[in-house]
């Protein structure tokens, strides 16, 4: 039976060789315009680097591989069909073995053979897999200095809009300090006034300490009752 099965895979394989606005809208339309500059200046950036996440099949790795499979009439993969095949299903590892040794002696298979061509096969696995992780490796240390770049500039523009946002609240507080300052002066000038027309009213009336209220009050009584 497997002599039947190597014949079979044997004639396959050789058969298949062959308007006006405010100025508040003004401002803000300038500081977008400002923004809409700052990101449209040139970013340095590395030359791209190829990276898929499809890898090639395993028949395609082995052709491309450095050193490639011995040719054999019955590679290491056949016998991986073979005890795959549900005629093998059910028996202990030791009749699979059996029935193995004597489906390749028949079929004039040498052991040593095969054993070199998975040896073989298995390091083209290896140094693809190898390959692939040094790629991505690569990519990734690539796509890490973009981001850090991208960081930079976003961490500048960042840093130019804080401070001008800064600036503008510094701006509010001078303003208001100017207020408080113009309010105590205000409330001096008020109060000279008022002193100052007490002098008005009649003598026993005078109070220096009142305000000009309670002045023109203390005026107006003194009148009424002149």
């Amino acid at each position: 039976m497997f002599k039947r099965w190597f014949e079979s895979s044997s004639q396959d394989k050789g058969a298949s060789s062959n308007g006006s606005r405010p100025a508040g809208s003004a401002n803000r339309a300038l500081g977008l315009m400002e923004l809409a500059e700052e990101c449209e200046r040139p970013v340095t950036r590395l030359a791209p680097l190829e990276c898929t996440t499809k890898a090639a099949d395993f028949e395609q790795i082995y052709q491309n591989a450095a050193v490639k499979p011995p040719d054999l009439p019955y590679s290491i993969l056949k016998v991986v069909e073979m005890l795959g095949s549900p005629h093998l299903k059910g028996m202990t590892p030791d009749a699979k073995r059996c029935a193995l040794l004597m489906a390749l002696d028949a079929a004039s298979v040498g052991i040593e053979n095969l054993l070199q061509d998975a040896m073989v096969r298995q390091r083209a696995l290896n140094d693809y897999a190898e390959k692939q992780q040094e790629k991505l490796s690569r990519y990734e240390a690539q796509k890490a200095e973009e981001n850090r770049t991208i960081q930079a500039e976003l961490d500048r523009i960042t840093s130019q809009y804080m401070a001008r946002i800064q600036a503008n609240v510094d701006e509010v507080a001078r303003q208001q300090d100017g207020l408080l300052a113009w309010q105590k002066r205000k409330q001096e000038e008020s109060q000279r006034i008022a002193d100052s027309a007490a002098y008005l009213v009649p003598e026993g009336n005078a109070t220096h300490n009142n305000g000009l209220t309670a002045v023109l009050e203390r005026a107006s009584q003194a009148r009424r009752l002149a």
